[in-house]
């Protein structure tokens, strides 16, 4: 009887315990700077939905809920623009591209060095590809200027020694969606090949091994054993990607581009670049916020439509 009624009896957990104390203390800096930066920012949405008036002498607070409401009229000036279809294919094609790209270069590259029998080649080609990703793009923008500069550019250098015509790169639109997707791929492809490399470093030794045993030669076992174990991180990227198709690299399409003006505009010019332009214009302030807003919804409703298309043909996959 004892035995029976000890093995029913259930111990009664707390409902605070000192670990929880210690977790949430070692949490309280994350969720206070999260809190103010990326929470409380969001009270500044309402600017998108006001004619946005500044009055000398008072706060913002006051000018923000004292300025009249306009309602959509700022999306519709946003909608009526003369460059908006424009914004929107350079934003959605260049980051559908750097997608494709983004995922087939950098899993070919994993796969690549994790095949390398010299340790220290792999960890030197991996810190190579790695180390562009820690430059800024104003760093990078001015050795692409030297290389592109119409008077002492290393390029029209070349050109000039093989007795052809020195070109204006910055005045020639037909250059500069392969100079983009190169320079994204030259300084992006390093970050996302090491979570890559990351991931095949953890698959279990003994799944190739059996293979070899089994008469498996690299290829079937990069197919059958590298890409299968890859499937869950590759498709969490992916929807990563996904949710920021509607923002662009400011830095690669503004600082790369000399300000993505000019007779490049067509080919250069994104949303980014577009808002941050209406900034420095006379360009209401309302106008600029509601452009800003449609991207964040835009994007919230893509990432959560490519979670659920993920979800429906393997859960497993799905990020929530």
């Amino acid at each position: 009887m004892n035995n029976k009624n000890q093995g029913k009896i259930k111990v009664k957990r707390k409902r605070w315990r000192r670990d929880d104390t210690e977790l949430t203390l070692l949490a309280l800096p994350t969720c206070i700077w999260y809190f103010l930066f990326c929470y409380m920012p969001m009270f500044g949405v309402i600017i998108a939905f006001k004619n946005y008036r500044i009055t000398p002498g008072k706060s913002f607070l006051y000018n923000l809920l004292h300025s009249e409401w306009v309602g959509f009229k700022n999306f519709e000036f946003l909608v009526r623009s003369n460059d908006i279809w424009i914004l929107l294919r350079n934003t959605i094609c260049y980051n559908l591209v750097f997608i494709i790209l983004g995922t087939v270069i950098p899993v070919s590259l994993a796969i690549a060095i994790s095949q390398l029998y010299s340790k220290r080649k792999a960890k030197v080609y991996q810190t190579m590809m790695f180390f562009p990703h820690f430059m800024s793009w104003v760093v990078v923008a001015y050795f692409t200027y030297s290389f592109l500069s119409v008077d002492k550019g290393l390029l029209n250098g070349i050109l000039g020694a093989l007795g052809k015509e020195p070109i204006q790169w910055y005045m020639e639109k037909t250059y500069w969606p392969f100079i983009l997707v190169f320079m994204a791929m030259w300084k992006r492809v390093g970050y996302s090949m090491v979570v890559y490399l990351a991931s095949i470093t953890g698959i279990d030794a003994t799944l190739y091994e059996a293979a070899v045993i089994d008469g498996a030669n690299k290829k079937q076992q990069i197919r059958y054993i590298t890409l299968p174990c890859l499937k869950t991180i590759i498709i969490m990227m992916l929807i990563l990607s996904v949710g920021g198709i509607f923002y662009s690299d400011f830095g690669l399409f503004y600082q790369i581009s000399q300000g993505a003006k000019g007779s490049i505009f067509s080919v250069t010019a994104t949303l980014d670049t577009y808002i941050y332009s209406a900034l420095k214009s006379s360009t209401p302030i309302g106008m600029t916020a509601a452009a800003a807003l449609f991207q964040s919804v835009a994007c919230c409703i893509t990432i959560l439509t490519a979670n659920w298309f993920v979800r429906k043909v393997d859960s497993d996959s799905a990020i929530i």
